[in-house]
């Protein structure tokens, strides 16, 4: 017997994985359609849940630009994944101990809607609007 071809192997994998996913009540790889996992991210919820207060401010360290966000009520771990979702949602640097996250570069503009997108109150010196 010759040996498959790529292309067929690819055809044959096709075919399979949809005979799969028309016998199965939920898509396999779709996300979007699943009511499970909108329950699970605070940020598509219409009405977000109270988190609680953070206080966010402008401080220049060894004179570069810091957004600093205090006040913060919870676990390390917490912590550490708040800062982690910033850094990645703003492509930035910073770093989180001792209940603050600490932001390169005067961001208190962008972060203080995504903040409150993720249900938190917000006082200090932040931005509403693009005016102090």
């Amino acid at each position: 017997m010759p040996a498959q071809d790529w292309k067929e192997r690819l055809a044959a994998l096709a075919k399979i994985s949809k005979e799969q996913t028309e016998n199965t009540e939920t898509p396999m790889f779709s996300s979007a359609s699943n009511p499970k996992q909108e329950h699970q991210n605070p940020a598509s919820s219409a009405a977000p849940v109270k988190k609680g207060q953070l206080c966010i401010r402008f401080e220049k360290r060894n004179g570069k630009p810091a957004t600093i966000i205090s006040e913060f009520k919870g676990s390390q771990q917490e912590l550490m994944e708040l800062a982690r979702q910033l850094k990645s949602t703003l492509g930035i640097g910073g770093s989180a101990k001792d209940d603050e996250i600490l932001l390169q570069g005067d961001l208190r503009d962008k972060i203080a809607p995504y903040l409150q997108k993720l249900g938190y109150s917000l006082k200090g010196d932040y931005k509403k609007n693009g005016s102090r």
